[in-house]
């Protein structure tokens, strides 16, 4: 017997009831798939911001496939970090400065909330300048009247656009990265090497390879992206009046951390695919003849055109510009988000500009600083590769912190991590460790 069709007014209804079932970018009609997807998608997109892509393309090729292996080792690391902070915001209520302000000691706050500004700004600032060196490859200009224009615009989307239109914004600026995708199509990909060397994981170790590795590990599992996916799912509690933190209202738990756990699977591979294709791309067409000096996404798009091609140096420009407008409004985000937290300001995008004037003034100061480093005298072909090895670096105590948070039952409750997520967790933290003391080591060693 075929089953009743479902009105479509009650099918509606139904996703409306459903606390879990929207998000402020997809109306229920939707797909369920595009209802759930949401702070992790973007989370996850934003991972592949102009700082990763020129990292991917610099380990591509300088070392052909020879780290390709980390995009498939890192992910369920990647995830499981991802899946723990989104826990964090959605079972409090609050992002993880938050949390560490009414559970650890404010020096400790402080000291973390000092990192990820260090980091954030110089993340923002080297992002700024390549997605402004991308648009003078399509259409020559004054690179600091692009600077200008792009910091101009991701300040207007956060403090101007509602939160249900700026998270709609952000949500189509995702498609950007399928341009990766569609650049290894004119790639002549070795299969037969490329799977060699994601089936047999290869580590070098000179001082340059563990940077390298380093760089990787920080640009693909950053701080950033810890602090923007908690925050987000604690503001989603104000967009959607029917959810609420799970700490007291534990009956949501199972629909919640089954949207999480889908929203996380799905932004973190996405993210890792794009990553694997640009590492691939240049492993195939720069690495074999000989280019090995990328450390810029345009310098990347400008050594694809005589080898690969115009169009796919013009796809991968876009792709860069896209994904700059993506990133930097998180970078900028998820730092006021962690000043305003330890500071017990009003903070959200779902609030008016005077009720959160300290929250969307540390946006555009954040970028305002990040705009000056971009336009001054650091180099930003170093300043790209860099941003992404001090990431590396302070995702560590950050991690750590954010584990021990999480399986407490005085903060989470009956939602503690528990079990493989919080095993997974750790074996991040550890790997992140591990990487960053083998490379202060090998830089220690010609000093002794």
């Amino acid at each position: 017997m075929s089953t009743p069709a479902v009105p479509a007014a009650e099918a509606v209804d139904d996703a409306v009831d459903d606390p879990e079932a929207s998000s402020p970018a997809v109306g229920p009609s939707k797909p369920r798939l595009l209802r759930v997807l949401g702070p992790g998608l973007i989370t996850g997109a934003s991972d592949d911001d102009p700082s990763g892509i020129a990292t991917y393309s610099q380990a591509g090729a300088q070392l052909g496939y020879g780290l390709c292996w980390t995009m498939l080792y890192t992910l369920p690391l990647m995830a499981s970090v991802q899946m723990v902070s989104a826990r964090i915001g959605r079972t409090t209520g609050q992002g993880i400065a938050g949390v560490l302000r009414e559970h650890y000691s404010n020096g400790l706050l402080q000291v973390v909330v000092l990192l990820l500004l260090v980091a954030n700004i110089l993340n923002l600032g080297a992002d700024l300048g390549a997605m402004a060196d991308a648009l003078n490859l399509l259409l020559p200009g004054p690179r600091w009247l692009y600077v200008v224009l792009f910091a101009g615009t991701c300040v207007f989307m956060q403090v101007v656009l509602q939160y249900a239109r700026y998270v709609a914004v952000l949500k189509w600026l995702t498609l950007s990265l399928f341009a990766y995708l569609g650049v290894v199509i004119f790639a002549h990909v070795s299969w037969r090497d490329l799977g060699a060397a994601l089936a047999v994981p290869h580590v070098d170790l000179s001082g340059a390879g563990l940077t390298t590795l380093v760089a990787l590990f920080g640009t693909t599992i950053s701080p950033y992206l810890f602090f923007w996916q908690a925050a987000e799912e604690a503001e989603d509690l104000h967009a959607f009046p029917r959810r609420r933190a799970l700490l007291r209202a534990p009956e949501q738990g199972i629909r919640a951390l089954h949207r999480i756990e889908i929203d996380t699977l799905v932004g973190m591979s996405f993210s890792n695919l794009v990553a694997l294709a640009i590492m691939v791309t240049t492993a195939a067409v720069l690495h074999p003849n000989g280019v090995t000096d990328i450390e810029t996404s345009a310098q990347a798009a400008e050594a694809l055109r005589p080898l690969a091609g115009p169009f796919s140096a013009t796809v991968f420009a876009l792709g860069i510009i896209g994904t700059g407008l993506l990133a930097v409004p998180v970078l900028a985000g998820s730092a006021a988000y962690a000043a305003g937290e330890a500071r017990r300001w009003p903070v959200g995008f779902g609030r008016r500009i005077l009720e959160a004037r300290a929250f969307y003034g540390t946006v555009a100061l954040a970028t305002l600083v990040g705009m000056i480093i971009s336009l001054g005298a650091v180099d930003p072909i170093r300043a790209l590769y860099w941003s992404a090895v001090v990431n590396g670096v302070v995702a560590v105590p950050v991690m750590a912190v954010m584990m021990l948070a999480a399986a407490r039952t005085d903060i989470m409750g009956a939602f503690a991590v528990r079990g493989p997520l919080r095993l997974l967790g750790w074996v991040a933290t550890a790997c992140m460790l591990l990487a960053v003391l083998a490379m202060l080591a090998t830089a220690a060693l010609p000093l002794i």
